[in-house]
């Protein structure tokens, strides 16, 4: 009766990973399918709103770090509980204004939340899940990807449903947040939460900041990072300049977030057969390079080809790079830290290109740097991979 109850205890404490995973972007991606509508309202250039994207992705990167002693002090369960409530505020206070200035409050806020969710979550699964914590990343990326979709499918019809107030498609999501903070406070007990003396026990760590296949990896996930939170905020008006509707447009960014979703669960399931990650990576950035050049070249139903095989490959990317780290860990201090340093260098990283490409925009009129930076991209992760494969 013990086992089964254990068996049953490990399945809650999954779900309510996952569903916490789901609150993971949708503060951020729900901005991309309004993004003409909000610039318009809020009278604002593409630049200034490509902030919406980047101010926090380098949250994300700025507060990674403090994710460490955070665990440390209040343990894993309280954490998430308190960076769970401040994401129901971020996405909440979005209800009540139609104010530039406050979403760029709360998207630092969610940021901050996000940064530190990321590494608590990567340490936890992988001391909680020793033997099988590439599936259990799988679900946690899943869950991340299902996120990412429903932001991308639903923000647009919320708004269409309430009567054009964009104020309440992304507050909406606020709701979302709430069921995981019920969820994860009732599926993780006390004693799971209250870890922070066993870290502090562990055998002493490498230092990640001193170790150059740790910057490897690092430049990989921002990267990839970089091509996921770009694609997800410039898609629809990419799509928009080519004469797709809003609406037709939005279906295009959510077949895409749906493709991504599948990826995110396949993908680290056929890597507990085909283990090899560089493999991965190389074909997955070779298979890239096609897909952006279809999508800048091609118009029209052609388009549908190109967004699928985007899709793919940001599904494939985005496991990889939270497996890398935890790969490298020898215990659970390092699998913090790695991740935190990681996740920390990364996502700031990441955060300069959906700039980059507003200003690129503003300043040409037109979207051939936004291909090329994407193009780009692409063979940074290549090389990046071959330097991880000769490290």
């Amino acid at each position: 009766m013990g086992k089964k109850q254990w068996t049953v205890s490990l399945i809650l404490v999954v779900i309510s990973i996952f569903f916490v995973a789901l609150n993971m972007r949708p503060a951020v991606t729900g901005i991309g399918p309004l993004y003409n509508v909000l610039m318009t309202n809020l009278q604002v250039s593409n630049t200034s709103m490509s902030f919406l994207t980047s101010i926090p992705v380098f949250c994300m990167g700025l507060f990674a770090p403090i994710a460490v002693p955070f665990q440390r002090k209040l343990g894993t369960k309280l954490a998430i509980v308190l960076l769970m409530v401040i994401l129901i505020f971020a996405n909440g206070l979005r209800f009540f204004q139609e104010s530039y200035l406050l979403l760029v409050v709360t998207s630092f806020a969610a940021g901050l939340a996000i940064a530190m969710i990321g590494p608590i979550l990567n340490a936890f699964i992988k001391k909680k899940f020793p033997q099988r914590f590439t599936i259990v990343i799988g679900i946690y990326s899943f869950g991340i990807g299902v996120g990412a979709t429903l932001s991308a499918a639903l923000t647009v019809s919320f708004y269409q449903y309430f009567d054009n107030q964009w104020t309440v498609a992304l507050g909406m999501w606020a709701l979302l947040a709430m069921v995981a903070l019920i969820l994860w406070s009732w599926a993780i007990p006390k004693e799971q939460g209250a870890d922070g003396e066993e870290l502090a026990k562990n055998e002493p760590a490498r230092n990640p900041w001193v170790t150059g296949r740790a910057w490897s990896i690092l430049l990989y996930f921002g990267l990839q990072t970089s091509l996921f939170f770009s694609m997800m905020s410039w898609l629809t008006p990419l799509l928009q300049d080519k004469g797709m509707t809003l609406k037709d447009a939005s279906m295009m960014l959510t077949f895409m977030s749906i493709v991504q979703m599948i990826g995110n669960i396949a993908v680290p399931m056929l890597m507990e057969k085909w283990t090899n990650r560089l493999a991965w990576a190389v074909a997955l950035g070779c298979l890239g390079l096609i897909g952006f050049t279809l999508l800048w070249l091609l118009s029209g139903i052609y388009l549908w080809l190109a967004v699928l095989i985007i899709g793919i490959v940001l599904s494939g990317l985005f496991p990889i790079g939270l497996l890398l780290p935890l790969d490298e860990a020898r215990n659970d201090q390092e699998a913090n830290s790695w991740s935190s340093m990681v996740f920390s260098g990364g996502f700031m990283l990441s955060a300069i290109i959906p700039v980059l490409i507003g200003v690129c925009y503003d300043m040409t009129g037109n979207h051939t740097w936004t291909y090329v930076i994407f193009l780009a991209l692409m063979l940074g992760i290549i090389a990046t991979t071959g330097l991880l494969r000769k490290n």
